[in-house]
């Protein structure tokens, strides 16, 4: 029986009808990867956890009003989205940086999960791909936080040299990722420094 499950119209509704095994399919299949995905949300796995756990929850409760005619993964992709903006604006006050990162979000997802997975993906794989003093004084300044001056001290090289390395790790990264290559770095990195920097 559980091969129809795969099939989306049948498990939406054996869910409808409050199939249990319906719906610990949906779990095995989906909790991790959409931890996972939660978690290029919210940088945090246990808050990752949380909203995952918060919309399988709220699946069951609304388990009627599942339709059937959609498709069942890019309905609990989309659910951990929106739970994902829902808490965070609970939790934060609503300032400039959480509208950035949200419309960074929302330009980068285009109502397609898999293409910010794509680009998260494709983004880490290119910044491994670097010569490593280029990809080290970019990770200095994007993952650490680290300003340019600083880079320059740490590693005892001059200014120019450091802005050298980080312009021709932007170029390398904009000739994959074009005009998406700001926001995805964003959500990667600056996100989290600029939290950091406010607490």
């Amino acid at each position: 029986m559980d091969k129809n499950y795969e099939n989306d119209f049948w498990l939406s509704s054996e869910l409808r009808a409050g199939n249990g095994k319906a719906f610990e399919y949906l779990m095995d299949c989906y909790y991790p990867v959409l931890c996972t995905y939660a978690y290029t949300l919210t940088h945090d796995h246990a808050n990752a956890e949380d909203i995952v756990q918060s919309v399988f929850v709220s699946i069951w409760e609304k388990r009627k009003k599942i339709n059937p005619g959609l498709s069942i993964k890019n309905y609990i992709y989309k659910s951990v989205y929106n739970e994902f903006i829902n808490q965070y604006r609970k939790n934060k006050p609503v300032v400039y940086l959480e509208k950035k990162y949200i419309e960074a979000i929302d330009i980068i997802v285009e109502n397609n999960h898999e293409e910010l997975e794509r680009l998260m993906h494709l983004v880490d794989n290119e910044i491994e791909m670097l010569p490593p003093k280029c990809k080290r004084i970019f990770l200095l300044n994007k993952k650490d936080g680290l300003t340019h001056t600083e880079i320059s001290e740490h590693l005892n090289v001059s200014i120019k040299t450091v802005e050298g390395h980080i312009t021709r790790a932007f170029k390398i990264l904009a000739e994959k990722l074009g005009s998406k290559t700001n926001p995805v770095l964003f959500l990667l990195f600056d996100f989290g420094n600029q939290l950091k920097r406010l607490n």
